[in-house]
Order: structure tokens, then C-alpha cells, then sequence
């Protein structure tokens, strides 16, 4: 009569390393993503969103207004998505759902924001009423820019980062994650013995931080 083995039969290599290695695609998927994202936000908010002209002294003078002069909103989440893309490796559970979330909050409102100013025209009233010195003029000729349009798509991929953030975090490393909390690393391996008549030693001592002179 056979008998049957308790001990676990050991899976194959690729198959221990699934996990792993699909935690790692989507930390770099978000990475890649937030950073492009928050790269192409604060870049496009400082290119031109609408132009037109202004009346004074009897002719036309252009105007124009850029991102910040519209809306400094998407600037500014685009800003705390960046830090919530770092700030996800420094904390765990449920912290790390709540910074994923307010990550992909980050870049919805920003897409929200800039969606919303591509067709404001108060920025270039402003402008109008500075260049001419008349608080009622308006711009004639308005036109907006594909900038705004740039900045909502740059904000969706810091939402879509959190979304990954969100989905994938759980599997992502934190940062000292090789350390317990006491500091020391997991393990608890002894340091090796340091020979004194052995330079390559006392040097790997010295950079442990050991005093190679201390006998014991």
C-alpha cells in the first residue's frame, strides 16, 4: 500500500514569481504614469489657453492668457499628486489606499479643472481691463488654445496612476521594508568574524560600522 507525502510539493520558479514580477509591472506602469502626468500638467498650464484683443485709444492691442492666468488649479493637484506618487511607497495598508486615493482624486480634478477652463474667457477680461484701463472692457476675437485639452490629458494619466495605486498597491514594497521597526535587518544574521591580518577585513568592518580593534 503507497503512502502519501505530507510535504508540500515546491511550485515551479515562474510560478513563485508571478506575483512578484506583476507587482513590478504596475509599480513602474504607475511611476511611469504619474510622473509623465504631473510632467505634462505643469508644463502645458504655463503655455498659452486663450487669446483675443482688447480696444484702447481707438485701436485693437492682442491679449492673451496663459494656463495659470486661467486656472491655477490643475498646477496645484497636479503638485499633490506628485507627492502622493512618492508618498504611496512610504506608508502601508490603509494608509496606501488613502494616498492612492487622493492621487487619482489629484488628477481627476486637475482633468476637471483644465476641461472647464478651455472655455473661460475672465482671465482675458482681466487682461482687456488692465491693458486698456477700462474695468468693462471685454476681448473681441476669442479663440482658446489645445493646451488646456493637454493639461486634462496629462491630469488622466496622475488619475490613472492612482487607479493603479489603488488596484495593485497592496503588492508594491514599501520603503525600509527590508528593516523591522527596531531597525536591525530581518534575519538577524551574526556580522562574519574579521581577521586582523586580513586589510579586505578591516575595511568591510569599518564600513559595518565595527571597531575591528575589539577583540570578541
Amino acid at each position: 500500500m503507497g503512502y502519501v507525502s505530507a510535504v508540500p510539493v515546491p511550485q515551479p520558479r515562474a510560478a513563485r514569481a508571478a506575483v512578484p514580477t506583476g507587482g513590478r509591472r504596475s509599480l513602474a506602469a504607475a511611476l511611469l504614469l504619474g510622473a509623465l502626468g504631473a510632467t505634462v500638467v505643469l508644463l502645458s498650464a504655463g503655455q498659452i489657453w486663450a487669446e483675443g484683443t482688447a480696444s484702447v485709444g481707438g485701436g485693437s492691442v492682442p491679449v492673451e492668457a496663459d494656463g495659470g492666468a486661467v486656472t491655477g488649479v490643475p498646477t496645484a493637484l497636479a503638485i499633490v499628486g506628485l507627492a502622493a506618487l512618492f508618498a504611496v511607497f512610504a506608508v502601508r495598508r490603509t494608509g496606501r489606499t488613502l494616498v492612492a486615493a487622493l492621487l487619482a482624486l489629484s488628477g481627476a480634478g486637475a482633468a476637471l479643472a483644465a476641461v472647464l477652463g478651455a472655455s473661460d474667457s475672465a482671465a482675458l477680461d482681466a487682461e482687456a481691463a488692465r491693458i486698456s484701463g477700462d474695468t468693462a472692457a471685454a476681448v473681441a476675437g476669442l479663440t482658446h488654445t489645445v493646451w488646456p485639452y493637454v493639461t486634462a490629458v496629462g491630469a488622466a494619466l496622475i488619475l490613472l496612476a492612482g487607479l493603479f495605486a489603488l488596484r495593485f498597491g497592496k503588492s508594491w514594497p514599501a520603503m525600509g521594508g527590508r528593516y523591522e521597526h527596531s531597525g536591525t535587518p530581518r534575519g538577524g544574521r551574526k556580522a562574519p568574524a574579521t581577521d586582523p591580518d586580513r586589510p579586505e577585513d578591516l575595511w568591510k568592518a569599518l564600513d559595518r560600522g565595527e571597531d575591528p580593534t575589539h577583540g570578541g
